[in-house]
């Protein structure tokens, strides 16, 4: 007869094995889309809306480059969106931290779309105009900088706080795909039907992203405070007092100013043989990487050290970029762009770990408008800086000398800032 206390009594665990604990580890953690309702509505607004950015982002720099043939004008669209985003992303930041974030991330979304219909009847005139392609590039800069915030402000609230660094990923990931298909699916529009077939897509996919936020719950603002140069000011104080934010900030701004090849790719893409087909796997390759990166990032949890870990990363995003400039056909381009995009993807996990877990939710909004500045501003001037290279010393030097100045960048941020490679996560 078994004893009462002996049936109840649990069974032992079952010993993990090495290669199941290897395999837990290397998966992609899906546990907050498992629990939680707004979040899954948030991934599948921005998702769908960003896929059509990304069309977007391929065809703008392709219709500037055949207009102009210079890899230079392409260049200054970087200096056409900065402007507008400077101002933007601060004031969205500290509108973010004031109203409905969820209501601010619509009435953004709603905008976009007139914008980005705005550059189909562009495409669509007998002579398309290149100043409207530059201002509207402009217009959506700053959409972006009032929204971009707002959207980086709500996921820490629609999860636990252990689910941070898993919903971090889950967000790449769905951003990734976004970087993946939507360059890919631009180049093949411009190839079968044209640019506004293109342009016109973007404007498709904002239907189905104003629909789930519209499913989602409202999300009012986190205190009283009304937006004010006070407000903002108060935002900049609090980055500067830490120094785990500033190494974020100077490392990828560093980085992306010295290594940021994307100006380039048009001409690249014609050197390497190619037309709009290819001029869309170029901007698709890096975004392999970083799902490679994103899919296999159950172990970013275990890291402690995430001060160093974004600086190995920009060190990688570097090493990519040299690997490009120098291959000598698509294929070893591509695969340089891939191991770009993989060291990109896991800064850019490590990166969103520290502003999540370190900032109070009543500065996120203000917070997320500087991070944003810090991300855009190093892609938008190292544009630039690649198309004035370029046009002075040609394409592949540029790209091969970018990639070293950007590790040797990173080598002096880390020099400068001890304390931020030495930064580890709070227990």
């Amino acid at each position: 007869m078994i004893d009462e206390g002996e049936r109840l009594a649990p069974a032992p665990p079952v010993p993990e094995s090495g290669a199941r604990r290897l395999l837990r580890l290397a998966v992609l953690d899906v546990t907050p889309l498992r629990r939680h309702r707004d979040f899954r509505f948030l991934l599948v607004s921005h998702g769908t809306s960003f896929l059509g950015s990304m069309v977007t982002y391929v065809a703008i720099p392709y219709q500037v480059f055949r207009l102009t043939h210079s890899s230079l004008a392409v260049g200054l669209l970087g200096l056409a969106e900065l402007g507008p985003l400077l101002v933007t992303a601060f004031l969205g930041g500290a509108l973010a931290d004031a109203f409905d974030r969820r209501q601010l991330v619509r009435t953004t979304e709603a905008a976009l779309a007139v914008a980005s219909g705005a550059l189909v009847l562009n495409a669509s005139l007998a002579h398309p105009q290149v100043w409207v392609v530059f201002v509207l590039a402009g217009v959506l800069a700053a959409l972006d900088g009032l929204q971009r915030p707002a959207l980086e402000a709500i996921e820490p609230r629609l999860v636990d706080d252990d689910e941070i660094p898993a919903a971090g990923a889950l967000s790449s990931l769905v951003t990734t795909v976004g970087m993946v298909g939507g360059p890919a699916l631009g180049g093949g529009l411009i190839a079968l039907l044209g640019l506004p077939a293109a342009y016109g897509f973007d404007v498709g996919t904002f239907a189905v992203s104003l629909v789930a936020l519209r499913l989602m719950r409202a999300m009012p603002p986190p205190s009283d405070e009304r937006p004010s140069l006070r407000s903002i000011g108060e935002g900049f104080r609090y980055a500067r007092s830490r120094p785990e934010l500033i190494g974020t900030y100077s490392v990828d701004i560093v980085a992306m100013f010295f290594g940021m090849p994307n100006a380039l790719f048009p001409a690249l893409a014609v050197k390497l043989g190619g037309g709009p087909g290819v001029l869309g796997v170029l901007y698709a390759a890096p975004s392999v990487g970083a799902l490679l990166a994103t899919v296999t990032s159950g172990w970013v949890a275990r890291v402690r050290r995430h001060g160093a870990a974004v600086c190995v990363a920009a060190v990688g995003w570097g090493v990519g970029i040299v690997v490009l400039g120098l291959a000598p056909g698509l294929a070893l381009a591509i695969a340089g762009l891939v191991i770009a995009g993989f060291a990109d993807m896991l800064s850019g996990i490590f990166r969103g770990t520290i502003w999540n877990q370190t900032i109070p939710d009543r500065l996120r909004g203000r917070l997320a408008g500087i991070e944003q500045v810090s991300y855009s501003t190093g892609p938008l001037l190292g544009n630039v800086e690649a198309g004035a290279v370029a046009s002075l010393a040609g394409v592949r030097a540029s790209i091969v000398s970018g990639g070293v100045l950007c590790i040797a960048g990173v080598a002096v941020t880390v020099a400068l800032l001890p304390a931020f490679w030495r930064y580890r996560r709070a227990e």
